[in-house]
């Protein structure tokens, strides 16, 4: 089998288009994390590292702080240029949506010519506006280290107070800058490279904190020096179970859909004589992917940072106590994490999946599902079908999403690993490398080799 697959890796460079597409998306990705890496003048990373670094290891460390340093790929804990992330653009494409689904105006522009390259446009701007503010909070949150990160007692500002509204301004702009690069790269990955850019980004992130889990789940079965304890064969043993069956979950349910039969019934268009057939439409029961979870964390992500500071820093003791309502981890986090997947899972297929568009075109080509109607049957039919299936790829969602966080409350597992190893970042990865992999079967099968999942071998020319 590793055989197939290292020959099925080589004919990927065998082909000039897919070989150029390969290297210059690995190209792209290399720059992804030196913006992650380089840090922003005037401000002490290296305390803000040794911060996380203790983070990581108490019971907290998979907080909300951990989860958007996930996402920056570690940008944030290095006081990095990329600190903000890609998350922006996330938000401002869950805003986009959302008013696209309610402003007749803009659902009316999503449907013309056109229209949707506006739409991605608007997406841009708005990815520019969310970064400016959010880069001035941020730019507050290093000033006043202490109070956003508690624990922290030095100061991160290199800067003197003569020259603090130069920091502000200078930090403010060039995690703007980080941003729209990020934003750029990934959009250039999908033009030019292979795969989803987007996605790509926030999948090397998290790919960077590989050593990070892998020297937690190694720490887990030394003698701690404190106790004398350390893990069992036991839980190593439960560890590896979860990871198989996450893994083995997420590819059955990526990968599963519900194919709905179809029969074309023979027609005549000019002198050509079409005939009829059967045919099925494949629904995705997971139609949504991973952006459910990335759009609840993006929200969620807000209300605990606001909270924490205003409560902070204007010593109201009832907003630091609703703060603690939307720590990671906590039950009132959970459920609402778990609602917001159900919702936004709806919510895609709703914005996303145009069951009348489809009803339309099968009628127009004579088509029709059997034993039902053409026309609105047909439409109530798919819309039905669709909350069906939705339903179970939305309750997987909300068990792969919370299941880290029990697993750390009740099984007392280190945070960081728990979340790599079985939870949404094991999702994103399996997700995007499984869309990736179908990218780059096309282009094989289209030059007569086989994909992945064949054997591997040449059977023709190019």
């Amino acid at each position: 089998m590793l055989g197939n697959i290292a020959s099925t890796i080589a004919n990927c460079f065998k082909i000039p288009e897919l070989k150029s597409r390969i290297f210059f998306t690995l190209v792209v990705l290399a720059i992804c994390r030196l913006v992650a890496m380089i840090p922003i003048p005037g401000l002490d990373g290296q305390a803000l590292a040794e911060y996380f670094k203790q983070l990581g290891e108490s019971s907290d460390g998979a907080g909300i702080l951990g989860m958007y340093s996930l996402f920056t790929g570690g940008a944030l804990e290095k006081c990095a240029v990329g600190s903000l992330g890609i998350m922006p653009y996330i938000s401002a494409t869950i805003i986009i949506q959302l008013l696209t689904a309610v402003m007749p105006r803009l659902a009316k522009l999503a449907r013309e010519e056109g229209g949707r390259t506006k739409i991605v446009q608007y997406g841009r701007y708005g990815t520019i506006l969310l970064c400016l503010g959010q880069g001035l909070v941020m730019a507050y949150g290093f000033e006043n280290a202490g109070k956003i990160f508690q624990g922290l007692d030095k100061d991160l500002v290199l800067y003197s107070d003569k020259w603090i509204w130069w920091y502000r301004i200078q930090t403010v702009l060039i995690l703007t800058c980080g941003t729209a690069l990020l934003m750029w790269l990934g959009e250039q990955i999908t033009e030019r490279g292979i795969g989803n850019g987007i996605s790509l980004v926030i999948t090397i992130g998290i790919l960077a904190r590989l050593p990070q889990a892998g020297q937690g789940l190694m720490d887990m079965f030394r003698v701690d020096p404190a106790t004398g304890e350390r893990a069992s064969m036991i839980e190593f043993a439960f560890l590896l179970v979860v990871f198989v069956f996450v893994v083995a979950g997420i590819v059955a349910i990526t990968q599963a859909q519900r194919k709905i039969p179809v029969q074309y019934a023979q027609r005549s268009v000019g002198r050509k004589v079409y005939a009829g057939g059967s045919s099925f439409m494949p629904l995705r029961v997971n139609y949504a992917g991973v952006m459910p979870i990335i759009f609840a964390q993006a929200i969620l992500m807000l209300p605990g940072q606001v909270l924490g500071f205003a409560g902070n820093a204007w010593d109201k003791r009832f907003l630091q106590e609703a703060a603690v309502w939307f720590q990671y981890g906590k039950p009132f986090y959970i459920i609402s994490f778990a609602l917001m997947i159900l919702f936004f899972s709806y919510f895609w297929v709703a914005t996303q999946f145009n069951e009348i568009q489809i009803a339309d075109d099968l009628k127009r080509n004579g088509g029709y599902i059997p034993g039902v109607r053409p026309g609105q049957a047909t439409t109530d039919f798919l819309h039905r079908t669709m909350s069906r299936i939705t339903l179970s790829g939305a309750i997987f969602l909300v068990i792969i999403a919370t299941a880290p966080m029990l697993m750390s409350n009740y099984l007392e597992i280190s945070p960081a690993v728990a979340e790599f190893f079985g939870g949404t970042s094991l999702l994103i990865m399996v997700g995007v490398l499984l869309d990736t992999m179908r990218q780059m079967e096309s282009h094989l099968l289209m030059r007569h080799y086989d994909g992945f999942l064949k054997k591997g071998r040449i059977r023709g020319r190019f």
